[in-house]
């Protein structure tokens, strides 16, 4: 059986690190398994979907490396839904509702103040056709429930205790009751769908295997397991991964601008490390750098996935992002290197990359060795003799410890106070990279205008 996996964002909003996880754990489990991750608008909510965020979408899932083998939009598929609605209108499965939200909150009330579970009464189901139509004439059209098969038969309208029952393959054996929960509007009345339909439909006829998502998908799930029923279909694999929260332990909330993916690229920060955090938060597996999404892929398996809720730490993705640049080959970021405007060789890059909190921080190195800058010279007549024992040219990997042995002979200094003065005179800092291969990208006569305190 091949895997066939979906991320189905809504394109009403910029994605977040919270639902880019969903995206990256179906990715990693159709590539480690050979087969095939869909990228599914679910763009029903006519009023706030929009173009602009769909090429968003794409542009941040791009920038992450999660390629797609197919894109489908629930918008090109109402035909389907809406015959499918159609049939269920006819067979009675869905029914006709007309309470306006504050009458259901009303209800809400009444039945808790009862001690009953605030679940919808049926009510839409006790209406006769000419009741229907003076309804519609008076609060204009309906909405759509489904009903749950909880009642040992049509007549009955009291739900009972039924129990769905999945083996899921984040959590093992989960059970929704569904006599414990209300029918489920599945048609707006503006004759639009909710996802609950729309999703069972799409999942079966685009042939998805496997379902990734949010715990706060599992009742959710216990009713499409009925939908997917009625429509006499077998229900795809189901995983329900755990939740992100803030790392004081607070909701992650959607609205921290901060945590959606454009937000999270334009600090700076590598598509890799979004991807090894998202990935590798709350599992069984180690937070550590990988190079490469195949990395990660051969290391995840849903049943890694703790059911505790994960902890999204910033400071830990920024050590992360620092972690993956200090492993990060040349050839992979040459191109990178020469946008910036950077010509140095794999040289510079090996010279930097170790003290690289964000790669644009390359740059800031690339103008110390290769402009001139003004030294800071704390002891003049300590880097003055520095400069009069500087070798000559070509400098062999023995040039640093021979130069500095010697310093240390002349001036008697050592430790900080040797390789401190040193550091300020050739790059104007009080820390960076190794001076060694800086200064030979520097090349002798910049180092030596440098130790004499001359711009250089």
């Amino acid at each position: 059986m091949t895997v066939n996996v979906r991320f189905a964002p809504s394109p009403t909003g910029r994605l977040h690190i919270g639902n880019i996880r969903t995206a990256i754990l179906n990715w990693l489990l159709a590539r480690k398994e050979g087969g095939n991750f869909l990228l599914r608008f679910d763009d029903t909510d006519r009023e706030r979907s929009t173009e602009e965020f769909v090429e968003a979408i794409r542009e941040d899932l791009t920038w992450l490396g999660l390629t797609w083998d197919r894109e489908a939009r629930q918008s090109e598929r109402t035909a389907r839904y809406d015959e499918i609605a159609e049939k269920w209108k006819a067979e009675g499965r869905l029914y006709a509702c007309f309470e306006t939200g504050d009458e259901l909150e009303r209800k809400r009330k009444r039945q808790l103040g009862r001690g009953l579970p605030p679940i919808y009464d049926r009510a839409g189901l006790k209406l006769d056709d000419a009741k229907r139509a003076e309804l519609e004439a008076e609060v204009g059209k309906p909405h759509w429930r489904f009903r749950l098969p909880n009642t040992k038969s049509d007549d009955s309208l009291a739900p009972e205790t039924t129990i769905v029952t999945w083996d899921d393959v984040v959590r093992g054996k989960q059970t929704v009751d569904l006599g414990s929960l209300s029918d489920p509007v599945l048609i707006r009345a503006d004759g639009s769908y909710l996802y609950t339909l729309t999703s069972v439909i799409d999942d079966s006829e685009l042939e998805i295997t496997h379902v990734l998502r949010g715990a706060d998908h599992i009742t959710n799930t216990g009713v499409q397991v009925a939908l997917f029923e009625a429509l006499g279909l077998t229900p795809p694999t189901f995983g329900h991964h755990n939740l992100l929260v803030m790392a004081d332990g607070g909701a992650l909330s959607k609205r921290l601008g901060s945590l959606s993916i454009a937000s999270l690229r334009e600090s700076g920060l590598e598509a890799l490390a979004v991807d090894c955090h998202a990935a590798l938060i709350g599992t069984s597996d180690a937070i550590e750098p990988h190079l490469s999404l195949d990395d990660l892929a051969a290391l995840f398996a849903p049943s890694k996935v703790s059911s505790s809720p994960a902890k999204f730490d910033e400071t830990e993705l920024a050590g992360l992002n620092a972690r993956i640049l200090h492993m990060t080959p040349y050839d992979t970021v040459a191109d990178r290197l020469e946008a910036l405007g950077i010509t140095g060789s794999e040289d510079f890059w090996l010279a930097v990359r170790g003290n690289l909190e964000h790669f644009d921080n390359a740059r800031e190195w690339w103008k110390i060795v290769s402009t001139a800058i003004t030294p800071k010279i704390e002891d003049a007549d300590f880097t003055n003799t520095a400069a009069e024992l500087l070798p000559p040219e070509p400098w062999d990997d023995s040039m640093w410890s021979t130069w500095t042995k010697a310093i240390k002979a002349e001036t008697d200094a050592k430790g900080r106070a040797l390789f401190h003065p040193l550091r300020l005179a050739l790059t104007a800092r009080d820390n960076g990279p190794e001076l060694k291969p800086l200064m030979a990208i520097m090349g002798r006569d910049r180092v030596l205008a440098r130790l004499k305190g001359e711009k250089a």
